[in-house]
């Protein structure tokens, strides 16, 4: 059985993964185009996933060895611009910003919570496997992001 914190904790994290189920599929409303939305919606399906994994850990114990840990190249582009506002007219570069600026907070929230449990704690492990999950969308933003603010040329 989870402890109340613990409980307390898993509770707040499926709340900000509805919340980011939400804001996604808010923002996918708001793009115009069909490539930039399906990515979108592709983040909002993620987000749907981790509450379904934090669900599951809730209520049937299921492990943190369930989600996979991949390794990640941590671009920080996020960290060093600013984050657009959402709106109607957002370029294709300003969704992918936008979103990725949101998978940072994603990530530091899991990361932080982590913090809060012991170095060999099985809930550690899985606040920082879910961590890692925020971080490897990130990159996947952050890098189209990259692609689509500065598209290579013929000149190399």
């Amino acid at each position: 059985m989870l402890d109340e914190k613990l409980l307390e904790c898993i509770e707040t994290a499926i709340k900000r993964e509805e919340e980011a189920f939400a804001f996604y599929s808010d923002l996918s409303g708001q793009v115009a185009d069909e490539a930039t939305r399906e990515t979108v919606l592709w983040i909002a399906g993620e987000e749907k996933k981790h509450k379904a994994f934090l669900v599951q850990f809730r209520d049937k114990g299921q492990g943190p060895t369930s989600m996979r840990v991949a390794d990640v190249t941590y671009y920080k582009l996020a960290e060093h611009l600013n984050e657009p506002e959402a709106s109607d007219d957002m370029s294709r570069a300003e969704v992918f910003l936008l979103a990725a600026h949101r998978e940072l907070r994603a990530h530091q929230f899991y990361t932080e919570l982590a913090a809060l449990y012991d170095e060999n704690s099985e809930v550690r492990e899985m606040l920082l496997r879910i961590s890692n999950e925020e971080l490897k969308h990130k990159e996947k933003l952050e890098y189209l992001y990259a692609n689509t603010s500065f598209p290579q040329t013929d000149g190399g």
